[in-house]
């Protein structure tokens, strides 16, 4: 009978109870000194306080016509766990929101509280700044989590958001450009994640037929990318973009997360050329998101796909460094890239 009322009072969304709302939890299924009894019980314990300008009843054993329901003392079990916890986790995450908060809430976010938990015990707070997408998925597996599934809400509640060095102003686009390009309509631009094939691919921008070359720089692109028009002072005219990155999960989350911006494919052949390579070995801490493989995958015939799938299967994986220098020029160079 405890455990009923107690469940029924935990869930009962009103701080304030009347009298005939609580004989309603047995419906006549029990005496009125039976059920007075187990009232009283809660009285003395503090989870029930009288409401005294509604007075008491006037039966043998009395109790208030109205209660007001502490609900910290029903959250006994939740404030012990949570206590527990905090002693357990980084110093920098703070639990004490959780006190105020419904059960419900501390089980919804108890997974990426130890996912974050877990990070901050690997990796030690930033000492740089990130895009919210790029620490989301580093931080629990899910770029979209931060903006879009109420990660921001569960990081604020943490008292941690500052620390985490989070930028959402997007940095300008590290670019170059071919100037002779710049009267035509239509305009390609090529992405390239790292720094190193950004600066062999540089040196043949000009023997191209693209517009720019453009610095990834990992997850900073996907804020940045908004920035390209403004910067070429290229409005109101047709852009077609190509992606590069690592083949690995991480650089197939960030094509997919840019490309649900714009649209924008893969350069297909350097990934091509990068599976000819031997792989390596390792990131076994990147986290797999099986809708971005799947949309990565779609640019790939039947036996890449499986070549692909195999290889991030074992923890492989393809840097663009595979590719020496001239590789990546020699890739550009090709009358596929060279056309509009």
């Amino acid at each position: 009978m405890e455990k009923k009322i107690r469940i029924f009072l935990k869930n009962y969304k009103k701080m304030r109870i009347s009298l005939n709302e609580l004989e309603k939890i047995f419906s006549g299924d029990i005496t009125y000194e039976t059920f007075a009894k187990e009232i009283l019980k809660f009285e003395e314990k503090g989870i029930l306080k009288e409401v005294k300008t509604h007075k008491r009843n006037n039966k043998p054993i009395s109790l208030a016509n109205s209660y007001t329901i502490n609900k910290s003392f029903l959250r006994e079990k939740q404030m012990d766990e949570i206590q527990r916890f905090q002693l357990q986790i980084h110093p920098k995450i703070q639990l004490q929101s959780y006190y105020s908060l419904a059960e419900v809430q501390w089980k919804n976010d108890f997974l990426y509280i130890e996912k974050i938990n877990k990070y901050l015990k690997d990796k030690g707070l930033p000492n740089e700044e990130a895009t919210s997408a790029e620490r989301s998925f580093h931080l629990v597996g899910d770029e979209k989590w931060m903006d879009e599934k109420g990660g921001r809400k569960i990081i604020e509640r943490l008292g941690i958001w500052q620390e985490l060095k989070i930028n959402n102003v997007p940095d300008p686009l590290m670019l170059a450009v071919n100037p002779t390009h710049f009267s035509k309509s239509k305009h390609m631009h090529l992405i390239v994640e790292n720094k190193t094939t950004y600066y062999a691919l540089l040196e043949v921008l000009q023997e191209t037929n693209y517009t720019s070359l453009i610095y990834g720089a990992g997850w900073k692109i996907i804020s940045g990318i908004s920035m390209l028009e403004e910067q070429l002072s290229l409005h109101k005219k047709e852009h077609k973009l190509y992606y590069f990155g690592d083949l690995d999960f991480e650089g197939i989350s960030i094509w997919n997360r840019l490309n649900e911006k714009r649209s924008i494919d893969l350069a297909i052949d350097f990934y091509r050329e990068l599976l000819k390579k031997s792989y390596s070995k390792g990131k076994e801490t990147q986290k797999k998101n099986e809708q971005a493989l799947g949309n990565f995958l779609s640019f790939f015939n039947h036996k890449e796909q499986e070549q692909i799938k195999s290889l991030l299967e074992i923890r492989g994986y393809y840097p663009q460094e595979a590719l020496t220098k001239e590789e990546v020029k020699s890739v550009w160079r090709k009358e596929l890239w060279s056309q509009t």
